[in-house]
Parts: structure tokens; sequence; C-alpha cells
């Protein structure tokens, strides 16, 4: 049996739906799925419903797109136990989804401008159904209109570069607002959630684990497809230093991965789960005073 504590579905940046996400769980033997989309809580509610028709433990999550702003480096916080459609969450993070779909929309007129024959009518198509339009999508036409053969490529690198040492950001970069990493942890405590620190090694966020704790981190992922055996070591210690609990999860995007990989391979354990559980009594019977406003 495998735990899966990392998953986006075609609501926000995945390219499968819930349903054939279902599936691969019953075929990879994982019995507790995590969905954690983008910046959104929608449709959990009848994710949790399906999950139980089939078996399986769907714990409701979501993954909030943050920023330290004292560092300068993004900051993603996961949401395990959330409330599904809490409006905390919804007040927080529908900017964040209205600001990103309108940069992608803005990329996609730059791209035709410079002479890539997408257009935004053909993007939307790729978005269907979610709660907006991710660059993994504008990706999807350039590889439709024969431009490239991969997602994470080196044409994305050219085009969606943020610059750094003197060069200019690539054409299609459109600088966006995140929310900030306190207000991302702030919600999801306010939601009924655990908050945990996603992926710090992809974003080198480590720095600004003593001050989420702080503000009420409950947790840090350890298992991720983007660690190696250091970033898994500095989790450890982090972790041992500042009490949280480890956490892990394969991070599936289907075919919108930036590397592939099987739903479940990066499973914690179902200690894990008890932790999250267990962590969510600690907090959300302890009063509103845990909460740091």
């Amino acid at each position: 049996m495998k735990v899966e504590l990392h998953c986006h579905t075609r609501i926000s940046d995945g390219s499968c739906t819930f349903e054939e996400v279902l599936e691969l769980a019953e075929q990879e033997h994982v019995t507790c799925l995590a969905i954690t989309n983008h910046d959104t809580t929608s449709g959990l509610s009848e994710m949790i419903l399906r999950g139980t028709e089939k078996g399986i433990e769907v714990i409701p999550g979501i993954e909030i797109s943050a920023y330290d702003y004292t560092r300068h480096r993004r900051v993603h916080i996961l949401g395990y136990m959330v409330q599904p459609a809490d409006e905390g969450i919804a007040e927080l993070c529908q900017p964040l989804i209205e600001r990103r779909h309108e940069g992608c929309r803005r990329a996609v007129n730059v791209l035709a401008a410079n002479g890539y024959r997408i257009t935004w009518e053909q993007v939307l198509e790729y978005a269907a159904g979610g709660t907006g339009v991710y660059k993994q999508h504008i990706m999807h036409a350039l590889i439709d209109a024969g431009y490239t053969d991969s997602i994470y490529g080196g044409l994305y690198k050219t085009l969606f570069s943020r610059g750094s040492n003197g060069e200019a950001p690539g054409i299609a970069y459109m600088p966006m607002e995140y929310a900030s990493a306190q207000d991302a942890v702030n919600t999801i405590l306010q939601a009924g959630g655990v908050p945990v620190l996603a992926h710090p090694g992809q974003y080198d966020s480590y720095d600004i684990v003593p001050e989420l704790v702080s503000y009420g981190l409950q947790g840090i992922e350890r298992l991720h497809p983007l660690h190696g055996p250091e970033d898994e070591k500095r989790v450890t210690q982090l972790a041992e230093e500042h009490g949280l609990f480890m956490s892990g999860g394969s991070d599936f995007h289907g075919f919108y991965g930036e590397k592939e990989v099987r739903l479940g391979s990066k499973s914690p354990g179902m200690d894990t789960v008890a932790a999250i559980k267990a962590s969510k009594r600690n907090l959300h019977n302890s009063g509103p005073d845990l909460i740091i406003r």
C-alpha cells in the first residue's frame, strides 16, 4: 500500500482528470491520496466521495503559490485537511489565479507577435475544466504546433526565463505577484488545515523555515522527485531542529510534470498521514490563539 501526498489534476496544472488519477491510484496500489491543486480547493468534496467509492482515502489539500519577500524566493505551502470551499482560501487565492491567467494571456500575445503560430483560443482548450491557464498549457500548444517535443526543455527555459546574471528575461516571462508565505500559512490554519513547506530544495526555501514555524508550520516535504540526498539530509535536520513532521509525494502532474514520475513513487507511509491528522487535532482543538493574525 502506498501514500501519495502531492498530486495535481486538470483543475490546476495537471494533465489528468481526477477520474484518471483515481485509476492510476488503483493501479499503483495507492490507498491514501492528497489532492493539492495550486491555489484552489475546487472539486474536493466530490473527490472525497468518489475516492470513498473506490476504497481510496482522499485528503483534501491545496498548494498555495507564495513568496518570501525578505529573501526574494518563491515558497510553496501545502495545506492538508483543509475545509473545501473555505472562504479565506478563496479570498487569498482567487487573485493569484486571475493574475496568473492574465499573465499567460499576455505571454501568448507576445509569442504570437513574435511569430509563434499559437492563439489564445487554442491555449484555452488545453486549460478547459480548470481554474485558468498555466505555462504548461502554453507549452502544450507549442508542442502541437511543432516547436518542441517537451513541456520543460530548452524552449521553455528560453521563453520563460526569469533572467539572471545580467541576462534579459525570456519574451514570455511575465512577473507575478504571489501571496506572502505568512499569509499562506495563516490562511491554511484558518481553513482548519495543516501547513507544510513543499519541496524546499526546488526553490532553496530552507532559510525561511524558522520564520514559518513561528507562524504555525507543522511539516516539511522531504521526499520529492527534485530532491537529492543532500536535500533529504537538510530537510531531516530542519525537521528535527524545529519539531516538524516530514512529508513526501511525487508532485504528480501527469504529462505536465517537470520529470516523469509514477503516482505513489515517493510514498512517505501511513505514519505521515497519522502525523497530519494528529497535527490537525492538536491545532484545531486548541482554539484560535495558535493562529497568527
